[in-house]
């Protein structure tokens, strides 16, 4: 864990930490994705104030903050990121807060990462852990350990009780995910994607990963037509009859995949990389797996 020395008192200037200077105040929490900012507050909600940087339906990839949100990550309690070159737009200003002295938890390098097996991107460590409930238990326990740790007024039996109730929430997902995937047969377990995103699932489930239109592990990247033309050769000889996208962009993939590669198939949207708004199907990370379990798992049963 990359826990640095406790931050500074926070700047009363700034208005989005919510500062006083009064001894009373609640930690300040500060968490780069709205995933991870999910499973903060539910471990840490009832002992710090949690702000989230990253917006709903936002992409982690290119989103970027506000010199106002950039301070705030220099006055806070704990900085909770994803890491693993995820958040490509915010990593400098969690470095700027490290060198500040501000603790950070990097809570991707510590959930045993797997390699992306993309040609583009092989070697490099995936940082899309979440797709595998049993690594987001790890994370728990990660971001709970560095609570406790990091701050100040934390009541810890309180904050490990709320761990442990959550805890149990993500097992029993984990549990359900096992039991949609595991009645599914062997040779429908084929995963076409936007981008390399559902490795982890992939490796959890008995999956196989026939590749991405993006043959990358960040939306940054484009497909050529070569790409795309590949793509299309590999779905035909596994006989995938569905592409998993993400809701945010699904048509353009459809189209992509029938004008470039003369493919169609049918595509299945889904909430890779993001929460979404209050009530747009995934505004919480238990929702988004449950989501993204059933519409896997009925594509490829038809």
């Amino acid at each position: 864990m990359h826990l640095l020395l406790p931050a500074a008192a926070c700047a009363c200037a700034l208005a989005l930490s919510g500062c006083t200077g009064d001894a009373g105040d609640r930690d300040h929490v500060v968490v780069t994705t709205n995933i991870l900012g999910d499973v903060t507050e539910n471990v840490l909600g009832g002992q710090a104030e949690v702000t989230v940087l990253m917006p709903p339906d936002a992409d982690p990839h290119s989103f970027e903050i506000s010199a106002q949100e950039a301070a705030l990550l220099e006055s806070a309690s704990l900085v909770v990121h994803n890491g693993l070159g995820l958040e490509e737009g915010v990593e400098h200003h969690v470095s700027a807060a490290e060198e500040a002295g501000v603790p950070t938890l990097e809570v991707g390098t510590h959930v045993d990462p797997i390699d992306y097996t993309s040609d583009e991107d092989r070697g490099e460590p995936d940082p899309h852990f979440w797709t595998d409930a049993q690594r987001m238990l790890l994370a728990v326990d990660l971001i709970a350990e560095a609570g406790a740790e990091e701050l100040d007024g934390a009541d810890t039996d309180a904050l490990q009780a709320d761990a442990e109730d959550y805890r149990g929430e993500i097992e029993e997902l984990d549990t359900w995910m096992a039991e949609r995937f595991e009645a599914l047969p062997e040779e429908r377990r084929s995963l076409v994607t936007n981008h390399h995103v559902f490795g982890y699932l992939a490796e959890r489930h008995g999956f196989e990963v026939i590749g991405a239109v993006v043959p990358s592990g960040t939306t940054l990247a484009s497909p050529s037509s070569a790409d795309l033309a590949d793509l299309a050769e590999a779905v035909d000889r596994a006989g995938v009859e569905a592409v998993f996208a993400d809701s945010s962009q699904p048509d353009r993939l459809a189209q992509a995949m029938a004008e470039e590669a003369g493919t169609e198939v049918e595509v299945v949207p889904l909430f890779s990389e993001s929460l979404t708004a209050d009530g747009g199907g995934a505004d919480t990370y238990l929702e988004m797996m449950r989501s993204n379990t059933d519409a896997i798992a009925d594509a490829l049963t038809e």
